[in-house]
């Protein structure tokens, strides 16, 4: 368990006098002690600096193969680095319980470049486009309505009006802003 979980070189030392990270690791092997089938871990890898960090999601993913391991966090990106299936509670509630890249679907954004001008306005009329942001002379960011992908509208939008497209690429949904979005939602809601 010492080797495992990393605790060699530390392994004479007083709990009190470990840093973090290998108090978080400590408190692993502990965990791990008596073999347990589920592994319930809360902000594991909360307060540690970016190379304790690495070395924790490490060794979350190589106990992560033979055990199933739940973990509780307030840090998205966390989740998003370390889980293949998320659970969004709001208010005690659970209000979205799927894989990561089911809950990513049609959730993303298009950037898209022009060789030539184009208004914001003519963009939100495009098929799908949920809204149009404008990042740089002829580049914008056009988050997509729901289940839609709006990438063969735009290239339609540009054949129609002779324009040149230097950059068409889609964007993935953040957990963040999925979080964001069903969170919202509910509170909306319950208003």
């Amino acid at each position: 368990m010492v080797q495992l979980c990393g605790l060699t070189v530390e392994q004479n030392k007083r709990i009190a006098s470990l840093s973090k990270g290998f108090r978080q690791r400590l408190g692993l092997a502990q965990a791990l002690l008596h073999n347990p089938k589920v592994l319930v871990l809360d902000e594991p890898t909360s307060g540690l600096d970016p190379n304790q960090l690495v070395e924790v999601r490490k060794l979350i993913r190589t106990v992560s193969k033979e055990k199933t391991v739940l973990f509780s966090t307030h840090i998205l990106q966390e989740a998003e680095a370390l889980c293949d299936r998320v659970i969004v509670i709001n208010q005690g509630r659970i209000v979205a319980d799927d894989k990561l890249s089911v809950l990513r679907e049609g959730k993303g954004a298009v950037i898209v470049e022009f060789k030539e001008e184009v208004s914001e306005e003519d963009l939100r009329k495009v098929a799908g486009a949920a809204d149009v942001k404008k990042l740089e002379r002829n580049r914008f960011r056009i988050s997509q309505s729901k289940d839609s992908d709006i990438r063969h509208a735009l290239v339609r939008f540009a054949a129609d009006r002779n324009l040149s497209l230097v950059e068409l690429k889609r964007e993935e949904g953040s957990l963040e802003s999925i979080f964001g979005e069903l969170t919202n939602v509910q509170e909306n809601e319950s208003s």
